[in-house]
């Protein structure tokens, strides 16, 4: 499956390959940040997740791939300082403001930082078309925050800030793990190694953050048992997610797989107001509209 992976790059036939792993992981992740801001504590929530996606990649890694060498240890060193960072950031904004308030913001701000961070560092090259999604997406993810922190109740709108402004670090950091992730994939002979890999290392940290969570409190979450299955699902979603988008990157230009995956707004929202009930009107459902619009004038160039 690698040889066969690796013969379609540069290809029709990958890049067709790279839509539809983009948008594969799209609806995915949508599925994923809700478990995350379901019924239990987002901490408890990604912790369960890691734990899982550890079980679950530690035999394929230690026993069915090859060891990262040398110089790959201090890429996947890299992997996991951002990943945590990023992962920290969406537990705490996921605390203080509405799933359909911190999604919109983070998935929209990841294609607008990685398509400069894309052209910068990755010396990838862009059509005018495509910055001009790449505004229109900056100006609808400011015209959803100020929508959102206008609505909210007056006594809720600092704590609302505060959500906003993780969100937005939160796609900053969307942006800097994208990049670096697909210059790794790249990196990395065989891209499914570097998958096995980073499944397992990145999924030690919150688990051991649950597990200290657990002994200071003492005592078992309320429906453990829902809490453990949430982490399986959850877990399972998260390869075919972020596995299904770092490929894309291998195969495809970097913003402009991001940018379709961005369509997982729209998912999002139907999540939201069909399963955890939240509420959005016409000019929240306009804008989520127009972030996907935006990511899809990205690809379109």
């Amino acid at each position: 499956m690698t040889a066969w992976l690796i013969s379609l790059e540069g290809t029709e036939a990958g890049a067709r390959l790279a839509i539809l792993l983009a948008l594969t992981s799209a609806l995915a992740h949508a599925c994923f940040g809700a478990l995350q801001k379901g019924r239990h504590d987002p901490w408890l929530a990604r912790g369960a997740m890691d734990a899982f996606m550890a079980v679950l990649a530690a035999p394929v890694a230690l026993f069915l791939v090859p060891w990262p060498q040398d110089f790959e240890w201090l890429v996947m060193a890299g992997v996991i300082a951002i990943h945590l960072a990023y992962k920290i950031a969406m537990a705490r904004a996921y605390s203080r403001a509405a799933y359909t308030v911190v999604y919109p913001v983070v998935r929209g701000v990841g294609p607008l930082a990685t398509l400069a961070f894309a052209a910068t560092f990755l010396a990838e090259e862009y059509a005018p078309l495509q910055w001009l999604g790449v505004a229109l997406l900056s100006a609808a993810i400011l015209a959803l925050a100020r929508l959102n922190f206008g609505t909210a109740p007056l006594p809720d709108r600092a704590v609302l800030r505060a959500g906003l402004i993780w969100a937005f670090l939160g796609g900053l950091l969307v942006a800097i793990y994208t990049t670096y992730d697909a210059w790794a994939i790249r990196l990395m002979p065989d891209p499914f190694t570097f998958l096995a890999w980073f499944f397992l290392l990145t999924s030690l940290d919150f688990p051991l953050m649950l597990g200290y969570r657990l002994v200071k409190a003492r005592r078992m979450p309320e429906a453990a048992g829902a809490l453990a299955l949430r982490g399986l699902i959850g877990a399972l979603i998260a390869f075919v997610s972020f596995g299904g988008v770092m490929l894309g990157t291998r195969l495809g230009k970097v913003a402009e797989v991001a940018s379709l995956r961005e369509t997982s707004t729209l998912f999002a929202a139907a999540i939201g107001w069909l399963v955890l009930g939240e509420r959005s009107g016409p000019g929240k459902i306009l804008l989520m509209g127009l972030i996907a619009l935006g990511a899809i004038l990205v690809q379109a160039g």
